[in-house]
Formats: structure tokens, sequence, C-alpha cells
């Protein structure tokens, strides 16, 4: 028999103070000494307002992914549930500090708990629904009875100047515009940092506690092409050329290691792709539209929110604007951290009542996947 699995606590940590749109740039740095020609048309179309980084207005690091993560851990715990009485650690991000050892391991590290399980979700934004199902499925089988999810991004100090420096002068030497590369602007001034954390029970706690019926991935890379990378370039053919096939100057002349995003093919695919497994997971779990009282979706930019909206009234879908939460304008996206950020907040500012249902939607532009969460209040 499946135990149940319960959302009992949720935590997040944001570092240093919120920065401002006209402040952006003081803390990444201006490209070859030039402000954006693009940042205003980008944020403009991104609709955020302020996000935070880990960095100072000198580009020095503030704090360490890691850090960042048992900050947002360390909240969920008091006098009655302790860091001691957890089995699990479940750690995602898309930025780790390191390649190796885990995420997770440097998470535990400092976190220094006690001996226990640990594990770490890779990849980009969904990373942090793989993160949250491994944990899921650990208390739904009885192997565990208290976990914590754990997401985190440090994605700043990858967006500073100087690791634009070089290829836009290239393209300036060349007679081109230095700013051809906007699809790198566009996440330029649009990511942020921050962790979100949750508390995963076997049995309820408190006054609310938020019961997980079920969780859905989907991947469609078996039929899309790559849209965002890091630490590779795209082939003629569509597949990746990895770092490793790159020498170390032309790492830094072609900003290898830079993220990038392909904005035609995002606009092209992603809201077609989400929505379809949207309805996927409503026809699977003999759910309706109407069931759900609350959408909190993931988006990335003001401009997918609204055309996301657009879709779902285009298939008569009952999840309209009405329904929605999100708190993109004020935090940025902060990728993996972003949706339980975004409950996190919800769930300690709304009104909920019990048997209300939450449906959380979190896309992946990398090769295209999607998950799709419901929960109960209870």
């Amino acid at each position: 028999m499946k135990n149940d699995v319960f959302i009992t606590r949720s935590a997040v940590f944001f570092p240093n103070l919120p920065i401002s749109n006209n402040d952006v740039e003081s803390y990444l740095g201006l490209i070859n000494g030039k402000p954006s020609r693009v940042k205003n048309i980008v944020l403009r179309q991104n609709g955020i307002k302020t996000r935070y980084y880990a960095l100072n207005t000198q580009q020095e690091i503030t704090h360490t992914n890691a850090e960042i993560a048992v900050n947002s851990i360390r909240r969920l715990f008091d006098n009655d549930v302790t860091d001691q009485d957890i089995d699990l650690l479940t750690c995602a991000t898309t930025s780790p500090d390191q390649y190796l050892p885990s995420h997770a391991s440097m998470v535990h590290g400092l976190l220094k708990n006690k001996a226990m399980e640990i594990f770490s979700s890779s990849g980009i934004c969904l990373s942090c629904i793989q993160a949250f199902k491994t944990a899921y499925l650990a208390l739904i089988s009885g192997d565990k009875d208290k976990a914590v999810c754990s997401t985190s991004e440090l994605a700043s100090p990858t967006l500073l100047s100087k690791y634009y420096d070089i290829e836009y002068e290239k393209c300036s030497n060349a007679g081109t515009d230095p700013y051809m590369a906007f699809e790198k602007d566009f996440l330029r001034f649009m990511l942020s940092d921050g962790s979100s954390s949750l508390l995963l029970e076997s049995h309820p706690r408190g006054s609310i506690s938020l019961k997980v019926e079920w969780i859905d991935m989907i991947s469609f890379a078996n039929e899309l092409p790559t849209c965002m990378f890091m630490g590779a370039e795209l082939r003629e053919d569509g597949e990746l050329k990895g770092w490793k096939e790159f020498t170390e100057t032309e790492l830094i002349e072609r900003s290898v290691l830079v993220v990038k995003q392909n904005i035609r093919l995002l606009k092209e695919h992603i809201i077609k792709y989400w929505v379809d497994a949207i309805e996927q997971s409503l026809k699977k779990h003999q759910i309706t539209d109407k069931d759900i009282n609350y959408v909190i979706p993931h988006v990335s930019s003001m401009f997918f929110y609204h055309k996301l909206l657009s879709e779902l009234e285009m298939r008569a879908l009952d999840l309209g604007e009405d329904k929605w939460f999100t708190n993109l304008t004020k935090v940025g996206n902060i990728a993996s951290a972003a949706i339980f950020a975004a409950l996190d907040e919800f769930w300690k500012t709304k009104p909920l009542y019990k048997g209300e249902k939450i449906l959380l939607l979190v896309p992946e532009s990398g090769r295209f996947s999607f998950g799709t969460v419901l929960l109960t209040v209870v």
C-alpha cells in the first residue's frame, strides 16, 4: 500500500538586497565599457522589475550556490522538526559551484546534520521536479519518512561582462553589430539567484499542509532540437559541440561557457508543447480543468506568461489568469528554484481552504521537457 506524501513546510532565501533594472549593469558590468543597447528591450519584454544577485558591485561572489541552498533549508527547521530528523536530501540546480563533487554533497557538507542519503539533479528548470519526485517516491514507497527537497541557483557570476568582452570585441572588429548576440543578453537580464526548499513528510503537519497527488514529467527531446545550452555550441546539424572539443582560446573567444538560448525555437515550440503536456496529465489522472483552483506556472518571462494564457484560452481550458499566481516580476527568473519560491509566497500570503487544488507547471527549454504537479490543501 502506498503512503501519502505531504509538503508540510517551505522556505526561501535570496542573497543580498533586491536589484532594480537601473542597477543591473552595476553588478554584472558593462560589456566593452558600454551600456547594453538591448537591455531596455529585453526588460520590457520580460517584465522583471527586481532580481537578486550573490554579487557585489566589484563583481565578487558573496555566496556560493551551496550556501544559498543551505540558507533556505535551515529555515525549514525548529524545535519540532530539526535537521537531524530528515532521512533524505534531494538537491536541484542549473548552476553548481563545481563539476565534482555533486551539488548535494556540498550542500550536505555545509548542513552538517548527520550521515544520510543524498541525491543531485542537474539540468535546467525541470531539475527541481526531478529532485522533488525523487523525494516523493522515497516517501510514498515507505523507504523514508522525512525528506528535504532543495532547489537553488547561482547564475549571476556566469553573466559578468568579462565573459562577453572578447567575443563582442571580435564581432566589432569584424564590422558586425556587437549586440547581434541578443539571445545571450535575453538571458543576461532575466536570470536571478536564490533558493527554495520543501519539507516532505508522510503525515500532515500544522493547520495547512499540501498533499502531493501526482507528479508528471515528459520530454520531447526525441522530436525537438536543442534550444538552451551552456558549455557548447550548436553544430550545423542541430546537435551540440561540447566544450571538450574546443581549444582553451576558443572557449574564451567564442564564449562557450556562457548560457545561450535560441529564441526562435523557444517561441516556435515552448507554448504548444507545454499545453500538450498539461492536457496529457489532466487526461491521464482523470481530472478536469474546472477541478483546479489555482495555477502556479514557472514562466521565464511575462512575454510567455501572456502567450501561455492565450494558448490555454484557445484550447478552451479553464486555467485562466484568475487562477494564476507568479512572483517573477519581483524575484526574477531563478530557474530550478522558481516554482517552489512561488509556491512558498503563495502559500504564505493567500488564504487557502481544505480541498482546494493547486497545479504547478514547469517548462524546460533545454530540449523541451515539462513537469506538472497536482497538490491538494489538507
